[in-house]
């Protein structure tokens, strides 16, 4: 439990950019509140995904591949 504490606290303080949800949204021309309603997640929430502050899960994460129609992958930003 300690060890996902700290995680979590490195990941909050550097900011590290882990998903590319705005990015797509902007690329199709949609927005985070017409994602919000798609996935019956609020809009607070899915702004804190779209900047960053929080992950979706990985089952919320494919569900928003499948709304916009994207492979999984496109929504991660590549480590490579």
């Amino acid at each position: 439990m300690v060890i996902a504490e700290q995680y979590g606290n490195i990941l909050m303080s550097k900011k590290i950019r882990m998903n590319r949800i705005k990015e797509v949204l902007q690329e199709q021309g949609r927005t985070q509140t017409w994602l919000a309603e798609k996935i019956d997640k609020s809009y607070v929430v899915v702004t804190n995904y779209c900047n960053n502050n929080t992950q979706p899960s990985i089952p919320v994460l494919r569900h928003i591949a499948t709304v916009l129609d994207v492979d999984v992958r496109d929504l991660l930003v590549s480590t490579k």
